[in-house]
């Protein structure tokens, strides 16, 4: 029986969390806040499901680009390049954006009669952004059960793996990963010098993918 909801960017991670876990994804959520890759990751996520025969949905969150701060709401000049674990990429933190986003796809598990919410944060995130770490995954998990009268759960499966260790888990699945969108910048091909890009191509090698996504450099 599908009993889950998924955050679902387009990216590489819930791309991967949307395939592996298939069997119990009844419904996808992509939310689009304003950043500067919203339109180009979340046409994959609405690809990925039309391939899957899930149904997805997209959710306006216009009010966190008109009131919050963050160089992923400032357009493709404020996004700072170079690796994750660089201070200057404290900027692409959307405060509390996971929090917001599990608290809508809780209510929306509710409203479908779903029973646990899902969401592909990974170890690499923790260094950079509070909403990913193991201590809020545990805090929010316990806010939703005791929030909701069917004591929805929050699984979140890869909040202790690398990058790396999702896209062994993506080849094995044979995802096709140049239908996934990582760069910060959102232009026309991957700028390959932010974060997230470099992010993308190492676990690419780390799993032992042949890279063909598209780069400036």
């Amino acid at each position: 029986m599908k009993d889950c909801i998924l955050i679902l960017s387009g990216g590489m991670d819930s791309t991967t969390m949307l395939y592996e876990y298939r069997d119990d994804i009844a419904l996808a959520v992509s939310f689009h806040y304003g950043s500067n890759h919203n339109d180009k990751e979340i046409p994959f996520a609405r690809y990925h499901c039309e391939k899957l025969g899930i149904k997805h949905i997209t959710i306006p969150l216009a009010f966190m680009k008109q009131y919050f701060r963050s160089s992923l709401l400032e357009g493709s000049e404020a996004i700072p390049e170079g690796n994750y674990d660089d201070e200057n990429m404290k900027s692409t933190v959307v405060p509390f954006r996971n929090g917001i986003m599990l608290a809508i796809v809780a209510g929306l598990a509710e409203t479908y009669g779903l029973k646990h919410v899902m969401m592909a944060n990974h170890g690499g995130d923790h260094t950079i952004y509070p909403d990913c770490r193991p201590a809020f995954v545990e805090a929010m998990s316990a806010a939703i059960a005791a929030g909701t009268y069917e004591g929805i759960t929050l699984k979140t499966p890869y909040t202790n793996i690398t990058k790396g260790e999702i896209a062994r888990k993506g080849k094995a699945l044979g995802i096709d990963y140049t239908q996934t969108w990582s760069c910060y910048k959102g232009g026309e091909v991957h700028c390959g010098k932010c974060g997230t890009c470099r992010e993308r191509k190492e676990a690419l090698a780390a799993a032992g993918i042949e890279d063909l996504t598209p780069y400036e450099d």
